[in-house]
């Protein structure tokens, strides 16, 4: 389990603070205007941005001083970062090994997550003949090779149109409940995850306002979240 307490830090004159916990295999879906603090909180978790104060443990162990490489994450962007010059496989084979010498067990799990990903004959093109679905898939796999137990999905599919959203989100709950990933997703469509996740988040000013059911998408504990629905 993923516990977050009190976990602080300064960001351009800002003061964030977050506190949740999440199991193996759920999805949390955290919601908020653009600004309030969402993004920052992956950073924080992954090591791209310094913990001032709290407490940050992966399964019982502290991990708040730990290099980025080291923590139990894999975070996915809305920009997919897939190098241009390398083939698919070179890039999916990034997340196993930087200098891409794999050994045969790797070379099968990349297989494995290409097939699983449904990009296998994509294997040795460029990711500038890819569509944008296919590109984010090939980063996609190339998360899945990490093995690592927990996901951050920084608005990865907010580029893709609405079909492909589903698409993509559906295979993110399929592999969260097969391979027991606990996911963290940012998004501004929660209609479309509302059937995906297992709670949502509010993010709002810098904290987490709240934690709830996604029952909560239909009767909004507070004003400020019924008035980030619209409603």
């Amino acid at each position: 389990m993923l516990l977050v307490e009190q976990l602080q830090t300064q960001r351009q004159g800002r003061q964030f603070e977050f506190s949740l916990h999440l199991q193996p295999g759920d999805i949390g879906l955290l919601l908020g205007r653009s600004g309030s603090g969402k993004s920052t909180l992956l950073e924080m978790l992954a090591g791209f941005v310094p913990i001032t104060a709290g407490t940050l443990l992966a399964d019982g162990q502290n991990i708040a001083a730990l290099s980025p490489a080291a923590r139990p994450f894999t975070m996915l962007f809305q920009q997919h970062n897939l190098f241009e010059h390398l083939t698919v496989r070179q890039n999916i084979g990034l997340g196993l090994q930087p200098n891409l010498k794999l050994s045969r067990l790797e070379q099968n799990a990349l297989q494995q997550a290409a097939e699983r990903l449904q990009i296998s004959e994509l294997l040795d093109r460029l990711p500038t003949s890819l569509s944008g679905g296919q590109q984010q898939r090939v980063a996609l796999a190339r998360c899945l090779v990490r093995r690592k137990p927990y996901l951050l999905l920084d608005e990865p599919f907010s580029a893709l149109d609405p079909a492909l959203r589903q698409e993509m989100m559906q295979e993110v709950r399929m592999l969260a409940t097969e391979q027991r990933i606990g996911v963290l997703l940012v998004s501004h469509q929660p209609q479309e995850a509302k059937d995906l996740a297992d709670w949502l988040g509010f993010v709002d000013d810098g904290k987490l306002a709240f934690i709830a059911p996604m029952a909560a998408l239909q009767q909004p504990p507070s004003r400020a979240f019924a008035a980030y629905l619209g409603l």
